[in-house]
């Protein structure tokens, strides 16, 4: 049976995915080339990565992170069980909304349970993965694939509906690549290889690498 990636585990896929990608597209080869060196890495832990996932729905990852940085101050260690024990009050004081502090106390009590503890994440397709995790209320389609790249490291993600995405496709290839529906058909030229695509660029907006 698979288990989840090793945290700082590096996708087996990296390698041909930059080289593939590179070749194909000249605009993305100079940013794979000026992030030589830093490279994906797996979370390593189911709860805490969908955690982070829920800390930075629809902010700012610099802001993501110090958020995260003061529950790591309060509780010593992001878990299901610190944050099962926790109220709200304290989860709200490290600057959680009162909705995300209140997804973030249900996802730790969905894996304090052993539920979200005993399902096989490495053994389910990506849609499966999709489909029960946007059963948790909290989690959106965006944040189950920031899971799928982040904790699974599954090579063909492409989240559309990621503001960084849509943002950089409109630096790097024109003003319509921002949109939704054309970042869409742009990221089939990249097809099997779109995780790698998009994390490469999230680097041409911020060089420090995003970690969900």
């Amino acid at each position: 049976m698979r288990k989840v990636p090793a945290r700082g585990t590096v996708p087996d896929w990296w390698d041909q995915a930059t080289r593939s990608l590179a070749r194909r597209d000249p605009v993305l080869r100079q940013v794979i080339r000026d992030s030589r060196g830093v490279v994906l890495r797996s979370r390593g832990n189911a709860f805490q990565s969908l955690a982070r996932s829920i800390v930075g729905q629809q902010i700012s990852v610099k802001a993501a992170h110090a958020v995260w940085g003061r529950l790591e101050a309060s509780l010593g260690r992001v878990s299901h069980r610190q944050v099962s024990a926790s109220d709200l009050a304290m989860l709200r004081s490290a600057g959680l909304s009162a909705r995300k502090a209140e997804y973030l106390k249900e996802l730790a009590s969905w894996f304090a349970s052993g539920a979200g503890r005993r399902i096989h994440w490495p053994e389910l397709t990506d849609a499966e993965v999709i489909a029960i995790l946007t059963e948790r209320r909290g989690i959106g389609r965006w944040t189950a694939e920031m899971f799928l790249i982040f904790c699974l490291l599954r090579p063909d993600v492409f989240p559309v509906d990621d503001l960084g995405l849509l943002r950089a496709l409109g630096e790097l290839y024109g003003s319509a690549k921002g949109e939704r529906s054309a970042a869409t058909e742009f990221g089939e030229r990249w097809e099997p290889w779109r995780s790698c695509a998009t994390w490469h660029l999230w680097r041409h907006l911020d060089p420090v690498p995003v970690a969900y």
